[in-house]
């Protein structure tokens, strides 16, 4: 006995609820006609992951119940075809005379036109950007259902995270588990899931096959990479990263006794590096949140620097060099070798680069202030002008073109607020604010030693990567003026912001304490600057973002001796 099963490894839109059944019905077409008989779609598939506060709407649940139901419809003619459809669903309980609704992450299992089974996610994760417990309700039961002689055993993602929902499915009588999921991106989530998942099915004794979404939402990115695992945790099959696939796999029942997979020659993706992987996460970030909201086209600021360098390198892998347009804004303090490597750049990329020069508005603003800066000398203030006088020039020309802006800000400028508001923070989409200052440089040389998407080798100019990092604000200016160097920064930032360790244990890690007690400082006092900051691709497990929510207001101050009395 053998069963070919199917995953849709897909790309959905949140709300696009026909789109997405079609998606669905396509795919289960084409996988019928190549043999398969049951087919998996990743969590929540009809509404698309997250919907956020849509759930909240009982209008949006009743729409998704509705194209569940219509699946079901275009597929009656599919004979022995089983597929599983993850939707929210939710209906209105009385109780005295206050209506309920009692939503749930759910997945159906149809078959020839019927609604088998609905089941619903018995843990619902409330962590890092998950906020399920806001919306839904967790389930009660379990859910084995039979395809061609073998019992599956349903579970939604969180679920397989945890004993009890796959120890009551195998007691179920479940031969396979099939989890669906939607799992965001982040640096090393694939090889935790693997290796959850196989200390999973090693612990109840079945295979299990893993149903991962791909594609860009917002903030965050899935990275596909679904994958099957034997009873015994060996990987039978892994698809690609990234990529939108249906892909096969197929069970058998052994002489002996039990059900494994077959493992086929080539049916494991060969292994990636993280930098490609991450490469990839943000080059489907800016494809997927500029096509999913009917965008033309990007457009940013160049300024010969090695972050706008990456954004844009980025940008052209993502959308083509015909949809992506460089500005250069040269200032009095601007080098003439940013001049120099930002034409090369864009030369390389083949990409619209405009130059237009902010001396002239940079020395008008300078001479409508004159009089009430008079007496006081150049500082901050000036500096900032020049960002916003930037800022200003790429949202018009944002509004004029409808390009989207892209910020070209990174994650360890985010932390300490060396960034300017309404100026270089002035956009629509933050590229790069997830990455660390060290990373960026890591992942330019990486993208100059790979060409992924065929643009040409080595889009980055040497130089940009190998010069002192400068906003070019005033004279003979380095990022090292105002911040610790980026190695020490980055050091302290990973430990203090993304991995939550505490003062005193940072220090006790070897890092000067007037070095960190300074940078817990700027991050607590910029605040306010991030809340006003653009949405950004999540690549790491704590991003300023959904993962990070943390009051402006506040006088908790963690350095020693502080809140003594």
């Amino acid at each position: 006995m053998t069963l070919k099963l199917a995953i849709a490894q897909l790309n959905f839109v949140v709300g696009d609820l026909a789109g997405n059944a079609k998606k669905i019905v396509d795919a289960a077409r084409e996988a019928h006609g190549q043999g398969a008989r049951l087919l998996l779609t990743p969590e929540l598939s009809i509404a698309g992951y997250a919907a956020e506060d849509l759930f909240l709407r009982p209008a949006f649940t009743e729409a998704c119940d509705d194209a569940v139901k219509g699946i079901a419809a275009a597929l009656a003619d599919l004979k022995d075809m089983v597929v599983v459809v993850g939707h929210p669903t939710g209906g209105s309980l009385r109780s005295r005379s206050v209506a309920v609704q009692m939503r749930h992450n759910a997945a159906s299992v149809i078959k020839e036109g019927r609604i088998l089974e609905t089941y619903a996610k018995r843990e619902l994760p409330n962590y890092q950007v998950f906020d399920e417990r806001r919306y839904f309700t967790p389930g009660q039961g379990t859910c084995v259902f039979e395809v061609e002689g073998v019992s599956v055993g349903l579970l939604i993602c969180e679920d397989a995270w945890f004993d009890q929902p796959a120890e009551l499915a195998r007691d179920g009588g479940a031969e396979v588990l099939a989890v669906i999921n939607a799992s965001p991106y982040h640096v090393g989530k694939e090889g935790e899931r693997v290796a959850r998942m196989a200390d999973r099915a090693r612990a109840v004794g079945l295979p299990l096959v893993y149903a991962h979404l791909v594609g860009g939402q917002d903030e965050v990115v899935f990275d596909g990479a679904s994958f099957a695992l034997q009873a015994d945790g060996a990987t039978a099959m892994q698809a690609e990263s990234f990529r939108e696939k249906l892909v096969f796999v197929q069970l058998e029942r052994k002489p002996q006794g039990g059900i494994g997979f077959v493992a086929e020659p080539g049916a494991i993706a060969p292994p990636r590096d993280a930098e490609a992987q991450l490469w990839d996460a943000l080059v489907l970030g800016v494809r997927d949140y500029i096509g999913k909201n009917g965008f033309p086209g990007a457009i940013l600021g160049l300024s010969g620097g090695i972050d706008s360098a990456l954004v844009l390198a980025i940008a052209v892998d993502a959308l083509g060099k015909d949809r992506v347009r460089a500005v250069m804004m040269p200032s009095p303090y601007t080098a003439d070798i940013s001049w120099i490597d930002a034409r090369d750049m864009a030369g390389r990329l083949g990409v619209r680069y405009d130059e237009i020069s902010i001396r002239h508005t940079f020395e008008s603003f300078k001479g409508a202030l004159a009089e009430e800066f008079k007496g006081r000398p150049e500082d901050t203030a000036e500096e900032n002008i020049q960002a916003r006088i930037r800022g200003t020039l790429l949202m018009g020309l944002s509004n004029k073109f409808g390009s989207i802006v892209l910020t070209t800000g990174n994650k360890s400028e985010m932390a300490t607020g060396y960034c300017t508001l309404y100026g270089d923070m002035a956009g629509g989409f933050a590229v790069i604010k997830d990455l660390l200052k060290t990373t960026v440089f890591a992942l330019a040389r990486w993208r100059n030693a790979h060409d992924p998407y065929g643009t040409g080798s080595e889009p980055i100019p040497e130089r940009i990567i190998t010069r002192p990092p400068s906003a070019e604000l005033r004279p003979d200016q380095t990022d090292q003026d105002s911040l610790p160097p980026y190695d020490i920064l980055d050091g302290i930032l990973a430990r203090y912001m993304q991995d939550d360790e505490g003062i005193d244990e940072i220090i006790s890690a070897g890092y000067e304490r007037a070095v960190v007690e300074r940078v817990a400082r700027l991050i607590k006092i910029n605040e306010y600057k991030r809340r006003q900051a653009p949405v950004g691709i999540r690549v790491t497990h704590r991003s300023f973002g959904k993962d990070w929510r943390y009051p402006i207001t506040s006088k908790f101050n963690e350095t020693a001796g502080a809140q003594k009395p």
